[in-house]
């Protein structure tokens, strides 16, 4: 850019988009976060005035439209700006009206419409596997029922000679039928437990699976407690949060298993309430937020969006139903389940209403 004015070379330094217009929205200047914000270069945002951009550029044209006619100090809206073949940007928008019919605008990525198109991508990603959880755990049930017992009925109808060595062919079928059988249970016993609902302290919550994790890695691994005991109690399935909990915390301590070994294992359960909070489009004024927090190597990057689809495990070994129960008994208290994870701190963050 050429001919840039001094007095906007701090933009560059800026977290925001900021974007100078002339008097017919032309873009004069743009910082490189704006340039990385919309996916262009300030060369490409030349070309044309700003709002022909986006398909639905004309609510932005008319923000400036205001901002030049009425002079007015700033104004300030969220939009949603709709580009062909891209995500949809929704952000923040402060237009200001400069000197000579300039605008500057700023531009910020609007956070929590992110974070609420997510919960619900993740809400309806839910009960999609719900769904075909059931319909194919059904599927598979009624005929391991017919092979068990035709290969029972087989086994009572061997000849014999070599009768030990024709069992034990029918022993296979019968066993991995049970296998499969119990496997299918697995996948079904979230939506056939009954959701028992009760006072509960989740700090007692925390000790329980605290006292358990420890019970199984009694060396190598420090359990740290960063509780708010002003969180009150509040109504929910005790022991579905506990489950909750427990999944968790156990996932965290086998993927720990190299620092026990050294001795610096950690786990953090971190208690806070967070206020005004939006849970699957529900605003509540006050809820919990549990954290749960390990120093291991985090969680792989081909599978950390898909963590809590059914069967997806990141454990040689592992069943991958552990964090698919853990978020739907979390749906059942009305909330949600969140993870951050990197090499060196994972973090997973339920958020339950309050009353």
């Amino acid at each position: 850019m050429s001919a840039t004015p001094s007095r906007f070379a701090g933009l560059d330094l800026l977290g925001s988009g900021v974007l100078l217009l002339g008097p017919q929205v032309d873009v004069r200047y743009a910082n490189p976060a704006a340039e990385n914000l919309l996916e262009l270069s300030l060369k490409s945002l030349q070309r044309c005035p700003l709002p022909e951009l986006f398909t639905n550029g004309h609510e932005l044209a008319a923000l400036c439209a205001q901002a030049l006619a009425h002079q007015y100090a700033d104004l300030r809206q969220d939009l949603t700006l709709l580009r062909t073949g891209r995500e949809p940007l929704h952000v923040n928008s402060i237009v200001t009206a400069l000197v000579d019919g300039e605008l500057l605008v700023e531009l910020r990525e609007n956070v929590q419409q992110l974070k609420l198109d997510r919960e619900e991508r993740i809400l309806d990603q839910s009960q999609a596997n719900k769904e075909l959880i059931r319909n194919l755990a059904h599927e598979i049930k009624n005929p391991l029922g017919g092979i068990r017992g035709a290969a029972q009925l087989l086994e009572l109808e061997l000849p014999p000679q070599h009768p030990a060595d024709l069992k034990e062919y029918t022993q296979v079928i019968i066993k991995e039928a049970d296998r499969l059988q119990t496997l299918v249970d697995r996948l079904l016993a979230p939506h056939r437990k009954p959701h028992i609902v009760g006072d509960v302290n989740i700090h007692e919550v925390c000790e329980r699976v605290r006292s358990l994790i420890l019970a199984e890695f009694p060396t190598g691994l420090t359990i740290r407690r960063d509780y708010d005991a002003s969180i009150p109690e509040f109504r929910g399935d005790m022991e579905q949060l506990i489950q909750v909990v427990l999944n968790i915390a156990h996932n965290a301590a086998q993927a720990l298993a190299g620092r026990i070994a050294a001795g610096d294992a950690e786990i953090v359960l971190r208690t806070r309430v967070a206020r005004q909070v939006t849970l699957a489009k529900v605003r509540y004024g006050l809820a919990l937020d549990l954290h749960i927090i390990d120093n291991g190597p985090g969680i792989a990057p081909e599978i950390r969006d898909r963590i809590f689809y059914p069967l997806v495990s990141g454990r040689e070994g592992g069943s991958g139903l552990g964090l698919t129960l853990a978020q739907t008994f979390v749906q059942q208290h009305l909330g949600v389940i969140e993870c951050e994870s990197r090499p060196g701190l994972t973090d997973f963050r339920i958020l339950l209403p309050l009353p």
